[in-house]
């Protein structure tokens, strides 16, 4: 995590590493967003893309999450697509163009978490079958 002094150079081998290498204050929410994206993908790969948690399904990312000194984020591409679904939901929450930031202040939405997570799984379905059918 940005702010954490061993977390700015540091790589992970799985997310158990990168959950085990979280400040005291941002693990038991990292933690609780694993379980939500888990429980919302239980068929998805999980690995490490990027150094953050990664969930990948059809051949391709669904989510990934990460913590941050002020913040933990859902992450996620292509965007536009969730961004357009959730512009309401998302109106509390600062975004940047790849991930929803939520405040380490507030408690987790994990309600959102766990509908964007399963609208990317849509979306990567609809994309695979695509790409399956040469469309």
């Amino acid at each position: 995590m940005t702010g954490h002094p061993d977390r700015e150079k540091q790589t992970y081998a799985s997310v158990d590493d990168y959950l085990a290498a979280a400040t005291y204050d941002v693990e038991p929410r990292l933690a609780e967003m694993r379980r939500v994206i888990t429980e919302t993908l239980p068929d998805a790969e999980e690995t490490i893309g990027h150094d953050m948690p990664t969930y990948r399904q059809h051949g391709l990312v669904v989510v990934q999450f990460a913590g941050q000194a002020e913040h933990t984020s859902l992450n996620f591409f292509p965007t536009a697509g969730a961004f357009a679904r959730f512009e309401a939901e998302l109106e509390p929450y600062s975004t940047s163009k790849s991930a929803i930031r939520f405040s380490l202040d507030e408690p987790l939405p994990l309600e959102l978490i766990a509908d964007v997570t399963a609208f990317r799984l849509a979306e990567a379905a609809e994309f695979a079958a695509r790409k399956r059918s040469g469309g």
